[in-house]
């Protein structure tokens, strides 16, 4: 069977994922022992596959994250008095949907941008946007957004500001 008028056709659609899968499926001796719909949904399970991390890699570059943080990464053991509980609920992504918000506060060194940067990386792998700012950038944006009356869009971005005493998601 020729596959580059095929291949070519992928590339064209910029279908890379189901390019990349025939490839390696054509490399595969074993893959002739499924029928035409597995090999096909191998393929799209590709395709969508390799879309969702794109895209998740657009919303955290455009995050602009100052730590590259995980939920899962959190040490409890430090006595920082974080709830291992209330952590795990916020990683569901409850509040953001429901409008909420989260203030992180403590003493210098605890981890409150960390926490936030997990945070927003969670909320990136839900699907939502989110930016890191430090808060006398924010603050200014906003007064800069007012005074030529353009504010952004009640929208479900996350916006993780920074103050020295304090990090508001």
């Amino acid at each position: 069977m020729l596959h580059h008028p095929t291949l070519d056709k992928l590339q064209q659609l910029r279908l890379t994922g189901m390019h990349q899968a025939l490839l390696d499926q054509d490399r595969t001796p074993e893959i002739d022992q499924l029928s035409f719909e597995e090999r096909l949904g191998l393929l799209v399970d590709r395709e969508l596959t390799q879309r969702d991390d794109r895209r998740l890699q657009t919303r955290l570059r455009q995050a602009k994250l100052k730590h590259r943080a995980c939920l899962e990464d959190i040490d409890y053991r430090h006595p920082r008095g974080l709830d291992k509980a209330l952590i795990q609920q916020l990683a569901n992504g409850r509040w953001i949907h429901e409008g909420l918000n989260v203030i992180l506060q403590g003493p210098t060194g605890v981890g409150k941008t960390w926490i936030a940067c997990a945070l927003a990386h969670s909320a990136c792998r839900l699907g939502y946007s989110a930016l890191y700012l430090r808060l006398p950038r924010l603050l200014e944006d906003l007064a800069l957004a007012h005074g030529d009356g353009r504010f952004p869009p009640p929208s479900v971005r996350i916006v993780v500001a920074r103050s020295d005493t304090e990090s508001v998601c």
